[in-house]
């Protein structure tokens, strides 16, 4: 009995070794398709070329939605776009911004988003100073000065040049000494600001109600070139935001008392209320089509830019994984969703919308991977909370190629997501929802929300990487047998000792920027 025992433990031990070392057909065949017949570059180009920045309530949000459905539909996926609210409408047009005194120079700015037009005209008025006053009360005395003006409200940056050029070519004593001077007047303008008794967002309101021409600001993201690009908060006259190195022209001229001026041009159109949607692809399971595999992305942007890397290539990832899913996997077990979320740059507001109104999905959801921030490969990927996401997230991951997983930092079972993107939306529902977290190519710095964020930031070897790794995992997801654990990690004290609590589910703005 022994030596039958021993043998067949060979033969068992000899066919085990046998299965882990074949290889996986769907994997392979995944991997050929992503390398062999990618459609990221046209993907890339349609959308943020030829559509451009998709701003929640924009035309070109709505012309991306039907465009992805369409693409959807030529892959014989079904898709169809789910309205979830209602959101301003509102249409850029051109930003001409010319500095017509003490000298001719066209500059570099654009105007916010939802700032409104110049009604066809071009404005032509004196470039003023936020004044440094002594309390609220001197400003009001000071407010009827702004009339007919363009008023100047962020702060002069000391220096146009990022810290990382300083550190590399400055002395230690120099580099010190900008950061010490610049911290200082960063204090002092924000003093300034608050001694006005408004704030960045009741300010601009208070200079319109003066009658100001309009509202000029910079508010650089610390990289040559760089400006990040929100929204506005006048209901009448322009904002604009203006390149540090225009904006520092300008104030040095008025400080100095060469009294600049300026010529605006800035068409804009509001269109009504616009609704809004998130569109959802659907490759239907076969043996367990009420459990579900999400691959997630924002499909809105800040406008900018293209919205290239937030979150363009999150975007495109998304679909390609499903055409390349379709194509090789057209049977999956388990139902696969795509969800192209609408508004999350405002506060995740189509995901969680999409949470509220889907409960019966949310609870059978096997697992959601979201991708968002930037277009460099995925190194991390935690466990958001889930006690047992180790063991699953494991074995998915053991199927990817080396070189794909290999730069992965895996972290388990980690905290909870509260916001950030779009897989907390469903974190907080309780659904295991991960965050495929990519490598940073100065995303902070030159892309979020920027006027750079453009098609020739996107680095396609890295966003075919992620295709290919969304899709394996998605395919694991889908083949595997048991369904994913959602126990969570009992939540650590706070430093009063007090039991940390799990996100909550929020509800989601329905019906925005029409206060």
């Amino acid at each position: 009995m022994k030596k039958v025992s021993l043998l067949f433990t060979l033969i068992f031990c000899f066919q085990l070794s046998v299965s882990f070392g074949q290889k996986d057909p769907v994997v392979e065949n995944i991997v050929k398709e992503a390398t062999e017949n990618s459609q990221l570059e046209k993907l890339a180009h349609e959308l943020m070329d030829v559509i451009g920045p998709r701003l929640v309530g924009s035309p070109q949000m709505q012309q991306a939605h039907e465009w992805a459905v369409a693409k959807y539909k030529g892959w014989n996926i079904m898709a169809k776009n789910e309205k979830w609210g209602e959101w301003r409408g509102w249409e850029r047009g051109i930003s001409h911004i010319d500095m017509v005194a003490p000298r001719v120079k066209s500059l570099e700015g654009m105007q916010l988003a939802w700032s409104p037009g110049t009604g066809g005209k071009t404005v032509t008025a004196d470039v003023i100073i936020l004044p440094d006053l002594a309390d609220s009360v001197a400003f009001q005395k000071w407010l009827p000065t702004a009339k007919g003006k363009f008023v100047m409200i962020s702060m002069n940056q000391p220096t146009g040049r990022p810290d990382y050029n300083w550190e590399e070519f400055g002395t230690k004593e120099s580099i010190e000494k900008m950061k010490k001077d610049r911290d200082a007047q960063t204090e002092a303008w924000a003093n300034r600001v608050k001694k006005t008794g408004y704030n960045g967002r009741t300010l601009p309101v208070a200079l319109e109600k003066a009658g100001a021409a309009g509202i000029v600001m910079s508010y650089w993201s610390k990289g040559f070139g760089a400006n990040k690009i929100f929204g506005a908060y006048t209901k009448k006259v322009p904002t604009v935001d203006i390149s540090l190195e225009d904006y520092g022209l300008l104030y040095r001229l008025a400080e100095s008392g060469h009294t600049p001026k300026i010529s605006v041009r800035a068409d804009a159109k509001e269109t009504g209320v616009a609704q809004t949607f998130n569109t959802i692809g659907e490759i239907k399971g076969t043996e367990k089509p009420n459990e579900y595999v999400i691959l997630s992305a924002h499909f809105d942007s800040w406008d900018g830019g293209t919205g290239a890397t937030d979150n363009g290539t999150g975007t495109i990832v998304m679909m390609e994984a499903m055409r390349i899913l379709k194509k090789v996997y057209p049977n999956p077990k388990r139902t696969i969703l795509v969800g192209h979320w609408g508004s999350e740059e405002q506060g995740l507001n189509g995901s969680r919308a999409f949470v509220e109104d889907h409960p019966e999905i949310v609870q059978n959801i096997q697992a959601l991977f979201n991708q968002d921030n930037g277009t460099g490969r995925v190194v991390s990927l935690q466990g958001q909370g889930f006690v047992n996401a180790y063991d699953y997230l494991g074995r998915w991951l053991s199927k990817v190629p080396e070189n794909i997983k290999a730069p992965i930092d895996t972290r388990f079972p980690g905290a909870p997501g509260g916001g950030g993107s779009d897989f907390a939306s469903f974190v907080a529902a309780g659904a295991p929802a991960f965050s495929l977290s990519s490598l940073g190519w100065s995303y902070g710095t030159y892309t979020w929300h920027t006027n750079r964020d453009t098609y020739d930031k996107i680095v396609f070897d890295d966003v075919r990487s992620n295709a290919i790794l969304a899709a394996i995992m998605a395919y694991q997801a889908s083949e595997d047998p048991a369904k994913t654990s959602r126990e969570r990690i009992v939540m650590p004290l706070d430093s009063k000792g007090v039991p940390g609590t799990w996100p909550e589910q929020r509800k989601p703005t329905r019906r925005g920027g029409m206060d």
